[in-house]
């Protein structure tokens, strides 16, 4: 019962994490509707985090789903710190959760053999690589002049965020399509790939600078 009742409360927060992504992408950026849409966002990927976490953990479930998991999560953690912070200044709880995620792939990988090759390669791989390779970009950025950081936060929110919100649709879309896979997994990712060079491009461009200020977290 309590292991039925976790599963539910995991895919309730995860498809409301879904539709609260979809309305903060839409909504005018950096404005109170994307604000208010990003922060429950961020509550419901907390909850399937935490839920995911006791599957994996106490009800001793598909341990890959760790990983998938501590990838949405950090993402999102990572990316709500670049817009609060707007620096690379290195700070102590940062540190801990980028090495707390490094250390969930590491008992990922540790257990690997026995869990098996449930998922496809392509996104057993694809996945681990992406979160380490997110973890050693967020410890190489503290070596950047500060100076040439100053502009840099506004694009680790936008690729960190909807980096979030993809690995969330490709969990759910893998996990409901999974007679489809990998393409139910794999689409997805090409989808927020898609999206974050896109909002990248119209920011980088000078298409949204009007709008830059407006990204600023409230006090």
């Amino acid at each position: 019962m309590l292991h039925k009742t976790n599963i539910l409360i995991h895919i309730i927060a995860g498809s409301v994490a879904l539709l609260l992504g979809v309305f903060a992408l839409v909504s005018a950026k950096g404005g109170r509707f994307h604000r208010k849409a990003g922060d429950w966002f961020l509550v419901c990927m907390s909850v399937v985090i935490v839920s995911g976490l006791m599957g994996v953990f106490v009800f001793k479930r598909n341990t890959f789903l760790l990983v998938i998991t501590v990838l949405s999560g950090y993402f999102g953690y990572s990316g709500y710190r670049a817009v609060r912070m707007k620096s690379n200044r290195a700070r102590a709880l940062d540190v801990c959760v980028a090495l707390a995620s490094l250390g969930c792939v590491g008992y990922f990988l540790y257990y690997f053999r026995s869990i098996g090759m449930i998922w496809s390669p392509v996104i057993i791989y694809s996945t681990v690589g992406t979160l380490v390779l997110v973890v050693l970009y967020d410890f190489a950025r503290y070596a950047i002049p500060r100076e040439a950081y100053s502009g840099l936060w506004l694009y680790e929110h936008i690729f960190k965020m909807i980096g979030a919100f993809t690995a969330l649709l490709s969990a759910f879309s893998g996990t409901v399509f999974y007679m489809y896979q990998p393409y139910s997994q794999f689409l997805p990712s090409v989808l927020g790939t898609l999206l974050q060079i896109g909002f990248i491009v119209y920011y980088a461009s000078g298409m949204g600078t009007k709008k830059r200020g407006q990204l600023a977290p409230r006090s």
